[in-house]
């Protein structure tokens, strides 16, 4: 979703490579290219003016410093333009949305919003969230008018083990009512109200959702807002914050290919902070709304902070620790191979989690969208399958024979077999080697201080002071791939993928 604003930045920062200094003749190529993208990202005209305005009067004439004193990086124009654009961007989407507030006995935090906006889904993973801070849940159906609606939240009920109120065909009103005396009665510290959602706006799901709002006077009032939606969401957004002023949103689908711009402004345009996002419709996809992160996977310098929260969402921090012992000594087998692949997937798609790393988001743009095939992944892991418990333990008993076979269990041909094995142990010896080095202190001090120089000296081309990616120094020494070279590895790809279809067949 956010390919067409990371796009437009990347070009804005590259037309800043080589500026000696800031003023508005050096910067206006860049800021026509930064208000393109975010018009083309559906971000509101008036938004985006405001903030190229806000850009420009902080770049406009100011005098870079050459050095900073106190880390000893080399600074360029381009550092300080990418700083603002970051700076502009943080304080277009943010502040951060803040935790929910859980005060009373019981917290009720209502959701609204149109009907196909997620809020059914969203209910479920919100209780989910909460489950985990050690809260104890319960779910309403207010959305009487759906009985699919009510039906899915009963099942997210059954997953969850949540406690799930509703009593077909009574008035909303009353049974939001009823749900938070009976959450009372039983012990549950947390009421989540899924109400009832329109294909459009009208006065009868206004009114019903203020009335709810004024019985039970919840804590929180959050709008779900779908990110897909374009301008629809901010006036949509607009017209429910003046009937209820409400105290924040969701916002869900940002792992959608729309263009998305529309629901990162859309604080900007309502004044109400965006609490969490959802991406996916994994029950664990919820995640607290971060702008520094978002600006910062915007302006391709990745997202570290987010992907750590991804990985202790999904992994025992005790578990990991043995196996990074493991992986780090150059013993670990194809079974902890396969647990960090499975552990990977339950992350999110692989070109997602990529771009959450510092300096790959420049390389993702240069790759095809099919380069990166999520069904290599299944690949490996029926190739490991059709081994022995002893040979995923013990990978170095592995021989032709045993290759043999692996390769008509799998599916796959030999070579494809023998490919991926020798992958693994070049893998395994290069994790060795790093948990040498790690365990060596001055020789691992002396590579941290050779990165550092690599960076000053541009040898990390893009990547900029602030740890953002500025202008850096071309390296024009690294052999570039020519369109009709990648084109020649896709059509190969693609033959390799159906020639392995044929042989399962």
């Amino acid at each position: 979703m956010l390919d067409v604003l990371t796009s437009g930045f990347r070009n804005a920062r590259m037309m800043m490579a080589g500026r000696a200094e800031l003023n508005e003749e050096t910067i206006k190529d860049a800021l026509r290219e930064v208000r393109s993208s975010l018009i083309q990202a559906d971000v509101e005209l008036g938004v985006a003016r405001d903030f190229v305005a806000r850009v420009q009067g902080k770049v406009s004439g100011t005098q870079v410093q050459l050095k900073d004193k106190r880390t000893g990086m080399q600074l360029t124009p381009a550092d300080w333009f990418v700083k603002a654009c970051y700076d502009e961007l943080v304080l277009m989407m943010g502040p951060e949305g803040g935790a929910l507030d859980l005060t009373g006995k019981p917290a009720v935090v209502m959701l609204v919003g149109l009907q196909g906006s997620g809020k059914t889904t969203t209910a479920g993973k919100l209780a989910r969230l909460l489950m985990r801070d050690g809260r104890k849940p319960m779910l309403v159906a207010a959305d009487i008018y759906r009985p699919a609606a009510v039906d899915q939240l009963m099942v997210l009920g059954r997953k969850l083990a949540v406690p799930v109120f509703s009593i077909r065909g009574m008035d909303p009103v009353k049974l939001s009512k009823l749900a938070v005396a009976q959450a009372r009665q039983v012990g549950r510290d947390v009421v989540i109200i899924d109400t009832a959602g329109r294909l459009a706006l009208d006065e009868a799901l206004m009114q019903e959702v203020v009335d709810i709002k004024a019985t039970i006077q919840p804590s929180d009032v959050l709008f779900v807002c779908d990110a897909m939606m374009g301008q629809d969401a901010v006036r949509t957004a607009s017209e429910f914050d003046r009937r209820l002023d409400f105290t924040g949103f969701i916002l869900t689908k940002m792992d959608g290919d729309a263009r998305g711009g529309a629901a990162l402004a859309i604080k900007a345009v309502t004044g109400k902070p965006v609490k969490f996002l959802g991406q996916g419709e994994g029950l664990d996809q919820l995640e607290a709304f971060r702008p520094e992160g978002v600006a910062q996977r915007i302006l391709g310098m990745g997202d570290v902070v987010g992907l750590v929260q991804d990985f202790e969402r999904h992994v025992d921090k005790d578990t990991a620790a043995a196996d990074a012992e493991r992986i780090l000594a150059g013993t670990f087998g194809y079974d902890d191979f396969v647990k960090q692949l499975r552990t990977i997937r339950k992350m999110g798609p692989i070109r997602e989690i990529m771009a959450k790393l510092p300096f790959m988001s420049d390389m993702l743009a240069q790759l095809p969208e099919d380069a990166i095939d999520e069904g290599e992944l299944d690949v490996v892991v029926a190739v490991i399958n059709s081994m022995t418990n002893q040979e995923r333990k013990n990978p170095d008993i592995l021989n032709d024979s045993r290759f043999k076979r692996i390769a008509r269990g799998s599916g796959h041909t030999l070579a494809e077999v023998k490919d991926l094995h020798q992958r693994f142990v070049q893998a395994r010896a290069m994790m060795s080697g790093l948990g040498s080095m790690m365990r060596n202190p001055a020789q691992f001090r002396a590579l941290q201080q050779q990165a550092a120089q690599m960076q000053r000296s541009g040898a990390f081309p893009g990547m900029g002071a602030f740890g953002a990616p500025g202008a850096g120094m071309p390296n024009d020494d690294l052999p570039t791939e020519t369109a009709e070279e990648r084109e020649r590895k896709r059509k190969l790809k693609k033959k390799q993928k159906d020639a392995r279809k044929k042989n399962r067949k």
